[in-house]
């Protein structure tokens, strides 16, 4: 199927399955005409890097995974898949960690803004 096909039947633009190929995710063959032919498992490809990227990974990372996957159901347990997965999940812990302090900081900041707001209208004479 020609790329437009693809982007069709997967809801991804054109530019992104480019960009796909370009990180080494996706496989077209070249046409005689030059145009990019993809085989009928692409769309199951496609489908499978956009789980992959919703899940936290990166295209270096699922361009890893890939030969770990096969068609239907989840990457399988390869001794590179379960490193890169482990540690993709260690960096998710250590950023929400980080998310969760800067939360706590901001609602500090927040809370003591409105304490100085609460007490400039309660004060004596201020309108």
């Amino acid at each position: 199927m020609l790329i437009g096909e693809l982007a069709r039947r997967t809801g991804v633009a054109t530019r992104l399955l480019r960009y796909y190929e370009d990180q080494g995710l996706l496989h077209p063959h070249r046409d005689g005409n030059g145009y990019r032919s993809y085989p009928e498992s692409a769309p199951a490809t496609v489908a499978r890097i956009r789980e992959l990227l919703a899940a936290g990974l990166n295209t270096d990372d699922i361009a890893q995974l890939m030969p770990c996957a096969e068609d239907d159901g989840p990457v399988q347990a390869c001794e590179m898949s379960v490193r890169i997965m482990a540690d993709r999940s260690v960096e998710l812990d250590r950023r929400i960690a980080d998310l969760d302090r800067q939360r706590s900081h901001l609602a500090a900041q927040l809370d003591a803004s409105l304490a100085i707001a609460a007490g400039a209208t309660a004060a004596p004479g201020g309108n």
